[in-house]
């Protein structure tokens, strides 16, 4: 390693170290591990946002054995955290300025070592085994997002081995979806733009569970929201939570900040941009960038960076403002921070428990699937436990 990677390597360890000592329900799975090794012999193949918290799942599944190869997602890598898991024997690679190109060359990288298990997000290696023609050799995994679960069930290729989709978990739509992602979108929109929560008008496209948590953590602090949702039974519950209900050309011209959070493409199409009011905010929380169509915004426009992850756009006398090319603005923008410790604790023993339970078969068939039941309640009664919840 040259100078500069050592000193890279050292900052990512700091800030590994910080996050791991604040994530007492993986230290406890870590001692568990290995004691019982159940990745003994088995490689992992990583498709994951690469920053601290990952790290921390890393060395929690190493500690069970598995050799693990892998990149990160499309521009949330954190180059020091990167460095610090090479420097510590593991196989994950990727850059922070990597390009789509780069990234999907990544993701062949990855499945050219013919992994036999997989920590999915987006679906992409799982079925990229598929095209890649060693799907039977793989004995399960499991798969992080909303994105993931859709592709998985509806683009009609068919895995013929078991993904646990983390998604489905009651326990990752409460503790990560809603409460993580709601608070790590306001910390994120206020650390890249510096701009006023009280009182400005914001408009949530998708009122799943990520676009609840949105949603609730801007009226929190005191945001006007409406909220953009297709389902009528779910918009009436975006009612009943006290929200503005409208479509699309009704709340638009009324917004000054979009947030995207559907896992779908073209959540904010080409043909709903004229609507959008002179100097809103765009933004996107889902995890593929496909949900604000960012080419259509572009064309025939002006634009240029006036801050870090802050694209002025300026077309016909008005203007727009998009965060961080409509990547997921909490991973992707200046400093990034993601959701929260504790939150990432609970999701990744749930990614662990459940790769866990692939590893051996147990109860699973092919195909995506929910977590097990008891794996979702010995993980709440583990977290109730470490919030101190009955104090």
């Amino acid at each position: 390693m040259t100078d500069t990677s050592h000193q890279l390597a050292a900052e990512g360890s700091a800030r590994i170290e910080w996050i791991r000592s604040r994530m007492p329900l993986l230290a406890a799975l870590r001692d568990e591990f290995a004691q019982t090794r159940p990745f003994a012999g088995r490689t992992i193949g990583v498709s994951l946002h690469l920053e601290p918290k990952t790290a921390v799942l890393v060395e929690t599944l190493a500690a069970g054995g598995a050799q693990l190869v892998g990149t990160g997602n499309h521009g949330s890598t954190q180059d020091d955290v990167v460095a610090a898991l090479q420097a510590s024997g593991a196989r994950l690679f990727g850059r922070r300025d990597d390009t789509l190109d780069d990234h999907r060359a990544n993701l062949r990288r990855t499945l050219e070592a013919r992994p036999d298990m997989l920590l999915d997000n987006g679906a992409d290696l799982a079925l990229g085994t598929v095209e890649h023609g060693f799907a039977h050799e793989v004995v399960g995994g499991t798969e992080e997002t909303t994105s993931g679960g859709f592709r998985l069930r509806e683009e009609g290729i068919a895995v013929p081995f078991p993904v646990i989709v983390i998604n489905d978990s009651r326990i990752k739509a409460i503790g990560e979806n809603r409460h993580a992602v709601g608070q790590s979108a306001v910390e994120s929109l206020m650390r890249i733009t510096n701009l006023q929560v009280p009182g400005s008008r914001f408009v949530v496209v998708g009122y799943g569970w990520c676009g609840r948590g949105v949603a609730q953590y801007f009226a929190a602090l005191g945001g006007k929201v409406g909220v953009v949702e297709r389902d009528p039974v779910t918009a009436l519950e975006a009612a009943y939570d006290g929200h503005r209900v409208g479509t699309l050309e009704a709340l638009l011209p009324w917004a000054e900040v979009v947030v995207t959070a559907t896992g779908r493409p073209d959540a904010l199409p080409a043909a709903a941009l004229p609507l959008v009011a002179d100097g809103a905010v765009l933004a996107n929380i889902g995890h593929f960038p496909w949900e604000i169509d960012v080419d259509a915004l572009r064309e025939g426009a002006t634009s240029r960076q006036v801050a870090p992850a802050i694209e002025r756009i300026e077309r016909d006398g008005r203007h727009v403002v998009l965060l961080a090319e409509g990547r997921m603005f909490n991973l992707a923008g200046p400093n990034p921070k993601g959701n929260s410790i504790q939150s990432m604790d609970l999701g990744f023993l749930l990614q662990a428990r459940s790769l866990e339970r692939a590893a051996t078969g147990e109860g699973l068939v092919p195909g995506p699937q929910g977590v097990p039941v008891d794996i979702e309640h010995g993980i709440a009664q583990a977290m109730l436990a470490a919030m101190g919840a009955s104090r």
